[in-house]
């Protein structure tokens, strides 16, 4: 079997680009998407800002089918899987044969729709609710969403649920589906949309920052919830190959644990270890890492914890380690899917992305996380962790492609 992975398309839909271009533009300015809420009535909240995907018309990449019958969510992702085959030269009549799998991470799912029926249930009543919303509330469209949209006749789609690392958990399952042979083609990536119901309990537990995401800032306050969708293209090295694709970047490895430790408080032991088993599945020691694509959320709890355990697995020195949370928000499931996509970019363009509103390194945090300007460098791996709610982790390795040297003759 041919076993290397690479990624032959990307597709963002987020706060601060709706197309690879512009999120490359974005990424290399340090720009932020962050402003206030407007998405859902935020009376009675001290402070609400967010980084809203604003402008977005799905009908610029979906048929009236999808547009009418999707999600906010769901289309987010049909559209950044749309970009993602467009970008990887693939045609929707092209796959119609192949064995896909799309793989689609999420949050919140269909959330921003359910606050919409609660606010219909309480203003009218149960017979107030539509059925056209009812029918766009569940998950699973965010993955057959794309299916149908890409009339995939031969797809396994399938919804992940495992909050804010979902999107490393669904490139995970790409991987392994195409290192196994059990998929020709592999669609990733995550995707949320902003809700009252998320904002809220993120803002009772203290944790929303009242103007902006500071990861490993001594004075970080929080978080800044976002939204939107990151896609990629996954196939093997030899399809690639046979068909001509421009490829990024390969996946070299990823890791996967639950330490079960808390709820919501992340364990530094499990963190660790998820490293760990990522970089031994890429075959990559941890001097080999150029950047850290960190969790990254703007918690005292977090940032600490995560700083520790990078510390852990790398020493003294670590590699760079960016926050991207602090230009895009935190979009739950799209989160690490969207670092994914930079981390594969990174690698394309020679550049790491800077971690922004960034003042002054917490000591206990100790890395040099880029401070707002982006850096040229020399970027052979990246590493993208992801980190959940229930110990729920999972970091994936990404790593410059460079092609199998094939003996003369073959």
């Amino acid at each position: 079997m041919d076993q290397r992975v690479v990624v032959t398309g990307v597709g963002v839909v987020s706060s601060v680009a709706q197309s690879v271009p512009e999120f490359v533009a974005a990424l290399r300015a340090g720009r932020s998407g962050a402003g206030p809420v407007t998405l859902f009535d935020t009376t009675g909240f001290a402070h609400a800002p967010g980084c809203e995907v604003v402008g977005f018309d799905p009908r610029r990449w979906l048929g009236p089918a999808a547009v009418a019958g999707l999600g906010r969510a769901a289309q987010f992702s049909a559209s950044a899987a749309r970009m993602a085959v467009a970008d990887a030269g693939l045609t929707a009549a092209g796959l119609l044969d192949r064995r896909v799998l799309v793989s689609v991470g999420t949050t919140d799912g269909g959330s921003y729709e359910l606050d919409q029926l609660v606010a219909a249930e309480i203003a009218g009543g149960p017979g107030a609710m539509p059925a056209a919303l009812v029918r766009r509330v569940p998950a699973g469209a965010l993955s057959v969403g794309v299916a149908r949209e890409l009339g995939l006749a031969r797809a396994h789609a399938v919804t992940l649920g495992t909050a804010c690392s979902a999107g490393n958990y669904a490139i995970g399952e790409g991987l392994d589906a195409l290192r196994a042979g059990e998929a020709d083609i592999a669609l990733c990536g995550g995707a949320d949309a902003m809700c009252r119901r998320n904002f809220t309990g993120f803002y009772r537990l203290g944790l929303i920052a009242p103007h902006s995401c500071q990861p490993f800032d001594v004075d970080r306050q929080g978080i800044v919830t976002g939204e939107g969708a990151g896609m990629l293209v996954l196939e093997t090295e030899g399809s690639a190959r046979r068909r001509g694709a421009r490829i990024y970047a390969e996946v070299r490895g990823f890791g996967l644990t639950c330490d079960a430790h808390h709820q919501t408080t992340p364990h530094q032991d499990g963190v660790a270890r998820c490293m760990r088993l990522a970089l031994a599945d890429a075959g990559v020691e941890p001097g080999e890492v150029d950047v850290i694509s960190a969790h990254g959320t703007g918690t005292k709890a977090n940032d600490r914890t995560e700083s520790r355990a990078i510390h852990e697995v790398f020493g003294r020195r670590p590699p760079r380690t960016v926050g991207l949370k602090s230009m895009l928000g935190h979009t739950m499931g799209a989160a690490s899917a969207l670092a994914g996509i930079a981390c594969v970019l990174a690698i394309r363009d020679q550049f790491i992305p800077p971690t922004i509103n960034h003042h002054r390194t917490d000591p206990d945090c100790a890395l040099d996380c880029v401070p707002n300007r982006a850096v040229s460098a020399r970027v052979r791996i990246a590493q993208n962790n992801g980190l959940a709610f229930g110990g729920n982790n999972a970091v994936v390795v990404f790593g410059e492609h460079q092609p199998e040297q094939r003996p003369e003759g073959r």
